[in-house]
């Protein structure tokens, strides 16, 4: 899981704040998601490998769609509920959003496009969505907008929404008890001012009728499905490392105890030992884990991640090489392997690895930063330039992304592929003036 500074090295979508909300990239969380997103995804007619579960670092509790390639759920969200089934009930709701067109005809009126500066459009959004105030994404002008036309649905897209939402539950043998839970969370909403409500039930309105009518759903789909074992595993790993990372070291010491597997207790006393600074104890935790479950990629990353912020470069890289050939194709674990090689002098094998990362997915500014400096260490300042324009075209920053494209065209061969993906961001930064 990554943070900035501290814990973790997290980004900011855009120039925010201090405490506004920021998307997190961990490969364990998202992999964790993606576990309990997959058989519902599949069940709406999605493709799990095009639908990502992303993250954001808010404890106010909610989860929305912007566009058809990622369903943002929040970390107050997942830490509130109590079962993995109401948590996939969640996931399942947005889903049956996608599913069914009510974002996509919004979507269009945004004017995003299917490349990185469409998705810095749709992702500066998600910032003014979920609460953020005075940041870039007012400029670009979406702010006023996101949670109307983005994201508050009328009352039959929210009905129709429940109605799927139980279906592919049902379908994917998942016990459809949890969406009872997460009304019963939200109950009581719609007499509160608006300004009161939590932003989950108020782009989500939960009326009696509507509660009413999701029992109804309930009781005639699903609801004798027993809970699943495997579900509350990946549900629990989820929520461990969230609050591992988000809670004091105490606290998540304290609540270690109470996990169902020794691994999650152990991955969490590891995390709080970290954010103690205490290296070494941490690495000894994780060994401990290690020899249990030696072929868990997400553990060798975290082993990875901890020994990199201990300035222990060497090990490090030889952590997250563990990781990456047990999960070559993740894309954050690429990441992580590749800021170990360049943080351990080996720009050019860094270069190498945060490309393979960056073809996978361009969702992460973090890894473009690392790749912009392997290719600055490795004499490519053209080619550094043109990273560091993506970055701030990802991030909505497109008169940054603009000063730096120009530099970055002026030096690459014209009609390749990399002068090409200049010329984009130099038109996308144009279009949005």
């Amino acid at each position: 899981m990554r943070l900035l500074a501290s814990f973790v090295v997290m980004f900011a979508l855009l120039a925010l704040p201090a405490r506004a909300q920021s998307l997190i990239r961990d490969a364990d969380i998202e992999h964790a998601l993606a576990q309990l997103a997959r058989p519902i995804l599949q069940a709406a007619g999605l493709s799990p490998a095009q639908v990502k579960i992303l993250l954001i670092d808010s404890r106010i509790p909610n989860a929305f769609v912007i566009d058809s390639r990622a369903i943002f759920i929040h970390t107050g969200m997942i830490t509130r509920l109590k079962s993995a089934e109401a948590l996939q009930s969640v996931i399942a709701h947005e889903a049956a959003h996608i599913a069914n067109g009510h974002i996509s005809r919004r979507l269009s009126q945004l004017g995003t496009r299917n490349n990185i500066t469409g998705l810095g459009i749709a992702l500066a959004a998600a910032v003014a969505a979920s609460g953020a105030k005075g940041s870039g994404a007012i400029a670009l002008g979406v702010a006023s907008s996101a949670q109307r036309n983005l994201l508050s649905h009328s009352r039959a897209e929210e009905s129709s929404a429940d109605q799927s939402a139980v279906r592919y539950l049902a379908a994917s043998g998942i016990s459809t008890r949890g969406a009872i839970e997460v009304h019963d969370i939200f109950k009581g909403q719609d007499v509160l001012s608006q300004s009161r409500q939590d932003p989950y039930a108020r782009s989500h309105p939960f009326t009696r009728n509507r509660v009413r009518a999701m029992e109804a759903y309930v009781n005639a789909y699903g609801g004798d499905i027993p809970f699943s074992d495997t579900s509350r595993y990946w549900f629990e790993r989820a929520k461990g490392k969230i609050w591992g990372f988000q809670q004091a070291p105490k606290s998540t010491l304290r609540r270690a105890k109470q996990m169902p597997t020794g691994d999650i207790k152990l991955m969490m006393e590891a995390i709080a030992y970290h954010r103690r600074a205490q290296t070494s104890k941490a690495a000894g935790v994780l060994q401990k884990l290690l020899k249990s479950r030696p072929n868990d990629a997400y553990y060798h990353e975290l082993m990875g991640q901890v020994l990199l912020e201990g300035r222990q470069y060497k090990a490090a890289v030889n952590a997250y090489g563990r990781a990456a050939k047990l999960a070559p194709k993740n894309t954050l674990i690429l990441a992580g392997y590749g800021r170990a090689l360049l943080a351990a002098g080996q720009a050019k094998s860094a270069v190498e690895v945060l490309e393979r990362a960056r073809l996978r997915d361009f969702r992460d500014p973090a890894a473009l930063r690392d790749l912009g400096n392997a290719y600055a260490k490795t004499g490519r300042p053209a080619m550094a330039s043109l990273l560091v324009a993506e970055r701030y075209a990802l991030r909505g920053r497109f008169q940054d992304a603009a000063l730096h494209a120009e530099r970055a065209a002026g030096r690459l061969p014209r009609g390749s592929g990399p002068w090409q993906r200049a010329q984009d961001v130099l038109s996308a930064a144009q279009r949005q003036k």
